[in-house]
């Protein structure tokens, strides 16, 4: 007996319409997060327009006011940041209580909730087991006690050393109705942590699904780099955060230094709207600034992007792109931009790779400024023929995705399918 047919439990009845949860860290700032609700919200207006949407999520206003979601925060919030010690402690436990208890009565209410991509499985980020995976778990199991069909699609994963984190992760994944991966490392990763993968499909980042601007290969002389305040990846890294980030700033300038001495216009981006990586822009524009007062204003640009499609507009006069945010990568190849991964995570070089760019990557605690130069030189010399191989891989990733529409439709939406017959262009 297929997964699906054993866990597919709930449908709506006849004549009711379904109820549709989008869940997870969602209208908070995170461009690449939102972008995947994005694709997830045109796919379930276009093949489902019947269906009765609303969200649970960290940034419910934004959702909200920009996508005409109605939405709900997943925080109850009791105070406890204005208490401290004892208090604090206290109220902190007691609103992981309540919130389990609200996330419970809101899956409740639904035939179906989605988390629509991001790497919801993944501690590249420094990450509590009490934090996330529990607010994760309490989600999966809700659904299972409530027959409402919790779906992952198109999440992202990786191994652990956090016992507990682990454990809150795959104890939640097991209770999914619906699994999906961006890429075949997160399975792996999921497998090798001891969740049963072998009815789970490898589908292509959400934002892949997108519309695309129509585009040509913009401006040879013109580089588009977007950076991020970069702090480090892991609980190992708090302690030495101020010293990555600035190491990180420091090659950055060097590079951007460089680009502008060879005769290259700069257009610089980030990928959060939290200000964060706006100040390491600012940074940069003003050191480039000094660097070289001779410039014209246009000569290097600070473009303030808070949506995909703002952060695509921003892409499209540059020839190339390096960047450091996944989903900055991303963005640069949905426009078929020749680009440079600056990853914090081994997903960016896996997406490289996927796209045949395994050439152009590095890592940033590794970050080598002439390695950098010689693979931004490299890039440039063979931007045409790069441009072609983006343009038909992510052709193929468009089909993919209209793939995992149909079988999302019919696992979430119709009767539980006999098999996965319709998963067969999924990667396995």
């Amino acid at each position: 007996m297929s997964r699906y047919r054993r866990i597919g439990r709930r449908q709506p009845p006849a004549g009711r319409t379904p109820r549709v949860g989008l869940y997870g860290n969602l209208g908070s700032g995170n461009i690449g997060n939102d972008a995947s609700l994005e694709a997830m919200l045109g796919y379930l207006r276009a093949d489902h327009p019947d269906a009765v949407l609303d969200a649970m999520c960290l940034g419910p206003e934004t959702v909200a006011e920009r996508y005409g979601v109605p939405a709900i925060p997943t925080k109850w919030n009791g105070g406890e940041r204005q208490a401290s010690g004892a208090a604090a402690a206290a109220l902190k436990a007691l609103g992981k209580g309540v919130d389990a208890v609200r996330t419970a009565r809101w899956v409740r209410s639904h035939d179906a909730v989605i988390i629509p991509g991001m790497g919801v499985l993944e501690t590249t980020l420094p990450l509590r087991p009490w934090q996330w995976p529990f607010d994760l778990l309490a989600l999966c199991v809700s659904g299972r006690l409530f027959g409402t069909k919790v779906a992952l699609v198109s999440v992202g994963a990786n191994v652990t050393s956090k016992r507990l984190t682990r454990q809150l992760f795959v104890a939640a994944a097991r209770r999914a109705a619906y699994r999906s991966y961006r890429d075949a490392l997160s399975r792996d990763a999921m497998r090798q942590q001891g969740l049963d993968t072998s009815h789970d499909y490898v589908y292509p980042d959400l934002a892949f699904g997108l519309p695309v601007p129509s585009s040509g290969p913009g401006d040879p002389g013109t580089v588009g780099v977007g950076v991020m305040d970069y702090h480090g990846t892991n609980d190992d890294d708090r302690a030495r955060a101020d010293e990555i980030r600035a190491a990180y700033v420091a090659k950055m300038k060097e590079f951007t230094r460089w680009l502008v001495d060879g005769g290259h216009r700069i257009r610089l981006f980030g990928g959060d709207t939290n200000n964060s990586d706006e100040i390491v822009v600012r940074e940069l524009l003003a050191d480039l600034r000094a660097y070289r007062p001779d410039l014209g204003p246009d000569w290097v640009t600070a473009e303030s992007v808070s949506t995909f499609a703002e952060l695509m507009r921003a892409m499209e006069p540059a020839g190339t792109v390096v960047a450091t945010r996944y989903h900055n990568v991303i963005c640069a190849l949905t426009l078929a931009k020749p680009v440079i991964s600056i990853g914090y995570g081994a997903k960016n070089a896996t997406l490289m790779a996927g796209m045949g760019l395994d050439e152009y990557c590095q890592t940033i605690n590794a970050l080598d400024v002439g390695r950098l130069i010689e693979q931004f030189t490299k890039l440039e010399t063979h931007a045409a023929q790069l441009r072609q191989v983006i343009a038909d891989r992510k052709a193929a990733n468009e089909a993919l995705i209209e793939r995992q529409r149909a079988e999302l439709s019919a696992v979430l939406f119709g009767p539980a399918p006999a098999g996965r017959e319709l998963a067969r262009g999924g990667s396995r």
